[in-house]
């Protein structure tokens, strides 16, 4: 019954995938995202409801006390994610443009169904926050405009016709397990490339500047990965120049 198990489990992934699990099924791996790690099972959701526009919002808990999920009960981005970490980058979102004006918004992160708005410090009150983002939310479905336009970058982290078997099944793994599990925290990983073993991931939304991220990408990630592709040595977080120059500027 274990091994129908782990077989069931590995679907999708791949007969080499299959094949391990077969031989390892008394064994599992010591993984966990840090959305595992010393939290509870299931975050409390905060719902606010607008009669006039009959709009029901949902808000909920990152690992990232800094970062809170908006979930409007819409669909945002049909099937892939988008992260806008300053005004200038929102040039092809007219949503994440709205939000950017508000006061204390650093970053906007869309999903498939839902918004992660991450505030500029601790010290700012998110009940001071939500008013402000709510009624942009509820304003912008209500105008029917796009969510993002048609000059929006897309990231290419599909599978691709130049890649080899082990950076396939690194993606299959990402999108099929790792990445699913993250964006129910509000954010995201993005592969950036493979390269003598070491897998380059970016992270997105509430996982950007989470104090957890670490643990997200050794405990979780990386032991996942490593457990299932012998070739996977280790995993490495990418940043963009603009993150690099950010956090230059947190530590001057």
């Amino acid at each position: 019954m274990a091994a129908a198990r782990w077989l069931g489990a590995a679907a999708g992934l791949g007969s080499r995938f299959c094949r391990v699990m077969v031989k390892d099924h008394n064994s599992t791996p010591q993984w966990c995202f840090h959305r595992l790690v010393q939290r509870k099972q299931f975050l409390p959701l905060a719902v606010w409801h607008n009669a006039v526009r009959g709009m029901f919002i949902q808000t909920q808990d990152t690992p990232n006390p800094n970062s809170l999920k908006f979930i409007p009960g819409k669909e945002v981005l049909e099937s892939r994610t988008m992260e806008f970490s300053n005004p200038a980058a929102a040039f092809c979102s007219p949503l994440a443009r709205q939000l950017f004006k508000i006061e204390g918004v650093k970053s906007v992160f869309f999903g498939p169904d839902f918004i992660t708005i991450t505030k500029e410090s601790e010290d700012l009150d998110w009940n001071l926050l939500k008013p402000d983002i709510y009624a942009t939310i509820m304003d912008f479905f209500a105008s029917g405009l796009p969510v993002v336009t048609d000059e929006a970058p897309r990231a290419d982290t599909g599978a691709s016709e130049d890649d080899d078997e082990v950076v396939l099944m690194i993606k299959e793994l990402l999108d099929t397990r790792i990445r699913p599990t993250v964006q129910e925290d509000g954010g995201d990983v993005i592969y950036k490339g493979f390269e003598d073993g070491i897998v380059q991931l970016k992270l997105q939304g509430s996982c950007t500047s989470c104090p957890s991220s670490i643990i997200t990408l050794k405990n979780g990630i990386q032991n996942m990965l490593q457990f299932y592709i012998p070739e996977v040595e280790g995993v490495e977080q990418v940043v963009d120049d603009d993150d690099d120059m950010e956090k230059e500027a947190n530590s001057t």
